[in-house]
């Protein structure tokens, strides 16, 4: 969703709990339009995050550590001087819009106690971040506005602050029965109550509306004309009006069918339970820390990869058209048995036909009716020829269905490791898995597919490292090829071999040495190889067995192999075991 004032409503709140009386201990900058305030209360430390870059605006805590870069902007340095060390007073929204006011007590240059003043206008590609002095006046900002870029309102050095024009519209933190039937009974009737929330209150997200006329009607885009119960409308809007002002929130995020998030709010998304997987969080801070960073992460990929996602796709693209092409040759190839037949008939009549003849009729005596059917015959040959003729059709025939189904198996185990690698491309965490999968492609035959591109002479990353509850380690591979490394080159024939059953996904090596692990690591193995594949949903089916009952067929792909004498375990996707920290390179 948008970033809404009710939003920003929410995580002020957070933050003023969680994080009283706040001290700077740090300001850091981790890209050119974030600044994080590392904070420190009680037993607590916590980023606070001010980002207003163009695609997502916000503000709220966080647990992450980030990157700096070796130099930090000016803006940083400015920040450093003048608040760390400072301590958090007051936290405060300026009306009802997505503008918050962080109220620092510090030292100036003298050694006086003064008030500085941190303005998050947390509003779209307008986004900015303003400091201003205890008379409101402006000391600096991240992004300047002369004149020439605005005649109405300019953000620079000197000038005071002023708040941006609230539009006219209400505020929902004040219940007023009679002015929401009022403004509903002048609304347009062909227009939805989507509509009507966002034009006549402040700081809605279309979201939250969608949200609120679902529950009420069941639906998102009813006109006002079919709803009847008007009573139902402000029911439940009179219930979120509540939450807001009692900060009865429940952070909420939702994932879609490919692991992707789609959609975060501070309540229940009740209208998303059909197309998207629903969960909840115990604070803001994780919930923005697990929807951002794998949004960032998934983002970065797809503009690192976007050569090898196109690669990927195109071909997978072929390998299906040559696969439907095969297969409508094979359907052809059923007509042999006809060819034959024909060839017999024509063998057994020679008597009635002479050269010349362009077609002829003959009873069909391998059919129990014996039907008269029409032979099409090759003008320029003889009677011979035209039987050997069909007799040639037959045997091609015979020949390409053979060929046929092998191709077609060729080509369908192309397709499984195309989508292997789509899925390993998906779950790339750093610069180095994509390093390695572009050379698994090279290596692959993709060659020439690839220009340019010269085999890398880096280091390999390591795999993912995981200990169970038993204290044995579990292995996952990062790609195919580091698949079919810690199959076949790590694992001991004794060592048990785990991966989600008929999709991609990782080789996940239980180290046990041929030993019987508790019920307890089976599960866990199993729940980290569902984790690490394709599957979105639980339960999800695992197979599992010894390494000494793998085996890779001769010129398979890499990942690819077949095993015997497994098991199945059906498991909830998880990764929620120790993990060994690795730096790839």
């Amino acid at each position: 969703m948008a970033f809404d004032a009710c939003m920003l409503r929410a995580i002020l709140w957070d933050i003023t709990t969680r994080m009283p009386d706040a001290k700077i201990e740090k300001v850091l900058a981790p890209q050119n339009d974030e600044i994080d305030l590392l904070l420190h209360s009680g037993r607590n430390n916590m980023r606070l995050v001010f980002n207003v870059g163009p695609n997502a605006p916000r503000i709220g805590l966080s647990e992450v550590a980030k990157e700096n870069p070796k130099t930090p902007p000016m803006l940083c340095m400015l920040l450093r001087k003048r608040l760390t060390g400072a301590r958090l007073k007051r936290v405060e929204q300026i009306g009802f819009d997505r503008i918050a006011r962080f109220t620092f007590s510090c030292y100036d240059e003298m050694g006086f106690t003064v008030e500085l003043s941190l303005i998050g206008e947390i509003m779209g590609k307008y986004a900015n971040l303003i400091l201003t002095d205890g008379e409101d006046k402006i000391i600096t900002a991240m992004k300047m506005i002369d004149f020439s870029a605005s005649s109405v309102r300019q953000i620079l050095p000197g000038l005071h602050y002023t708040i941006p024009d609230d539009m006219g519209k209400r505020s929902p933190l004040t219940p007023d029965r009679d002015f929401f039937f009022e403004k509903l009974a002048t609304f347009p009737e062909g227009r939805t109550f989507e509509k009507f929330v966002t034009t006549t209150y402040s700081g809605i997200a279309t979201q939250i509306a969608h949200e609120l006329t679902f529950r009420a009607t069941g639906a998102i885009d009813v006109p006002l004309c079919d709803i009847p119960d008007r009573e139902k409308l402000y029911e439940v809007f009179s219930a979120w009006q509540n939450l807001l002002i009692h900060h009865d929130y429940t952070p909420t995020v939702a994932v879609d069918g490919t692991g992707k998030p789609k959609d975060y709010s501070y309540m229940d998304i009740t209208y998303l339970e059909g197309s998207a997987t629903i969960s909840h969080r115990d604070t803001f801070s994780e919930l923005f820390d697990f929807y951002f960073a794998e949004r960032d992460r998934l983002e970065r990929i797809h503009q690192r990869a976007s050569d090898l996602i196109r690669l990927v796709s195109n071909a997978r693209a072929r390998t299906e058209k040559k696969i439907e092409l095969q297969r409508q040759a094979l359907l052809e190839s059923e007509k042999g048995e006809d060819y034959k037949r024909i060839g017999d008939l024509i063998t057994a009549n020679l008597y009635q036909l002479r050269r010349g003849m362009g077609e002829i009729s003959l009873v069909d005596y391998y059919d129990e009716s014996c039907p008269t059917v029409t032979i099409t015959l090759d003008t320029r040959l003889s009677p011979a020829q035209n039987a050997q003729r069909y007799y040639k059709l037959y045997n091609k025939a015979k020949n390409a269905k053979v060929i046929l189904a092998e191709r077609i198996v060729e080509w369908e185990e192309e397709l499984v490791y195309l989508d292997s690698v789509a899925d390993f491309l998906l779950r790339a965490s750093c610069e180095q898995d994509m390093i390695d999968i572009r050379d698994e492609l090279y290596r692959s035959g993709y060659a020439s597919r690839m220009k340019g591109y010269a085999p890398s002479k880096v280091s390999k990353s390591k795999p993912i490292e995981y200990t169970t509850s038993g204290g044995y380690r579990l292995l996952v591979g990062r790609n195919n090829t580091q698949n079919d490394y810690l199959t076949f080159k790590v694992a001991a024939k004794g060592d048990l071999w785990f991966h989600v059953k008929d999709m991609p996904g990782s080789h996940c090596i239980l180290l046990c040495d041929g030993e019987e692990p508790g019920e307890l690591d089976y599960t866990e193995a199993a729940s980290v190889a569902a984790y690490h594949s394709k599957a979105t949903s639980a339960p999800v089916a695992v197979d599992y067995t010894r390494v000494k009952n793998i085996r890779k067929p001769t010129g398979a792909k890499p990942g690819y192999v077949i095993y015997k004498t497994n098991y199945t375990a059906f498991v909830t996707p998880s990764c929620d075991i120790g993990r060994k920290e690795e730096t790839n390179g």
